[in-house]
């Protein structure tokens, strides 16, 4: 045939969903829940960055940590997780001038079709984004959105419920149009439900006072967490599990654990209170040393990103 007498495209799109074609294209990625079997995650092992600090306050940390200890403590989860077979990858580059860098749940949040780059509400963590990108890049972990305009949102405000509820922290760190613009994208990816929950005063993040460790499970600090959250996880079922011990809460971040499984989580130690409430509840928990990591006001979910989990029954 004459291709000048051709009329027309003759190539015609596939039909099928992005989340179909993951696999194939992109690799095994992606997260529609807190507690299905975890597969992969990403974190930031401290680097040049936490050494020769002088003002624990400008860099929002309780006191400033020993270089050697925290990395040796970094190590051990991430030994940990491997152990339990959990693949870790690392963000390799960090801005010398970052030393909060470690923390990258806040730098990205996964989705069931792919990474959210959030933007950091505090100026002082502006710019970390960038090297998690990088290193989602070299990873083959597709990016479905980066927050952009006037928004900001930190990973640590999106949690799962299912495959078609999720809760957006709305505060300080994560605002209105930060949310608005995760939620366009969650509804795209066939999320039905989005319950936006307010940060309260004194908190940074959702996972400050609300975790979920696996089905039908849901922790939180009764006098923070809005009535709105536990009226929805009530009619779905969950079982309210409340941390009442204060100072377990604040000073070793008792609900700031990372389910390895369903009712299998990891947390730090020093908790031993909360840690027995638990353990009553059937959950199985893991307890490792993170006093030096804490110093940075974050424990084992902030410094974990999780990039899959086994899908679980009734999500997506």
């Amino acid at each position: 045939m004459d291709p000048l007498r051709s009329v027309g495209e003759r190539w015609f799109s596939e039909p099928s969903s992005f989340r179909a074609d993951m696999g194939k294209y992109w690799g095994d990625w992606g997260v529609d829940s807190e507690w299905g079997r975890l597969r992969s995650v990403l974190m930031r092992r401290p680097g040049r960055e936490i050494e020769g600090l002088t003002d624990a306050a400008a860099i929002r940390f309780r006191e400033l940590p020993d270089a050697g200890k925290i990395r040796d403590q970094h190590d051990r989860l991430a030994a940990l997780y491997a152990g339990h077979g959990v693949s870790v990858h690392y963000v390799e580059d960090m801005a010398g001038d970052r030393p909060n860098g470690m923390f990258c749940r806040d730098l990205c949040v996964m989705t069931p079709e792919g990474a959210i780059i959030t933007r950091p509400g505090l100026t002082l963590r502006r710019g970390e984004e960038r090297y998690v990108a990088q290193a989602l890049g070299r990873l083959g972990v597709p990016i479905a959105k980066t927050i952009n305009g006037q928004g900001t949102f930190e990973g640590a405000d999106l949690m799962w419920i299912d495959g078609r509820t999720a809760l957006l922290g709305l505060g300080n760190r994560s605002n209105l149009e930060g949310c608005r613009q995760v939620e366009h994208e969650l509804r795209g990816m066939g999320v039905e439900d989005v319950i936006y929950v307010p940060i309260p005063y004194g908190s940074a993040h959702l996972d400050g006072f609300i975790n979920i460790p696996g089905p039908g499970k849901v922790v939180c600090f009764p006098w923070m967490t809005p009535y709105v959250v536990v009226d929805a996880l009530k009619k779905r079922g969950f079982e309210i599990l409340e941390v009442a011990n204060v100072r377990e809460l604040r000073t070793h971040m008792a609900i700031n654990f990372v389910a390895l499984d369903a009712d299998v989580i990891v947390m730090a130690e020093g908790a031993p209170e909360t840690t027995a409430m638990y353990r009553k509840a059937g959950i199985e928990v893991i307890l490792v040393e993170a006093d030096e990591l804490m110093k940075g006001w974050g424990s084992v979910h902030c410094l974990t990103t999780f990039l899959r989990r086994d899908p679980v029954s009734g999500s997506g």
